[in-house]
C-alpha cells in the first residue's frame, strides 16, 4: 500500500478511536468537525455523515 494512503488511514482510524474513547460532548463535537472538514475529504472518500451516524449509534 502507498505510504501516504497508510498515513491517511492511520489519521482517520485514530480520530475514530478518539471519538469512541471520549465521553466529553465538546471533544466529540471537535472530532465531528474534523470528519466534516476539507482535510478529512482530502484523506478519504468516506461519507462523514454516515461515519458520524454510525459512531453515535455505537455510543447509545
Amino acid at each position: 500500500m502507498n505510504p501516504y494512503r497508510e498515513l491517511a488511514n492511520a489519521i482517520i482510524l485514530q480520530a475514530v478511536k478518539d471519538y469512541r474513547r471520549n465521553k466529553s460532548e465538546q471533544s466529540r463535537e471537535e472530532i465531528e468537525r474534523f470528519f466534516r472538514s476539507d482535510w478529512f475529504g482530502a484523506l478519504t472518500r468516506i461519507n462523514p455523515e454516515q461515519l458520524i451516524a454510525q459512531l453515535r449509534k455505537e455510543n447509545k
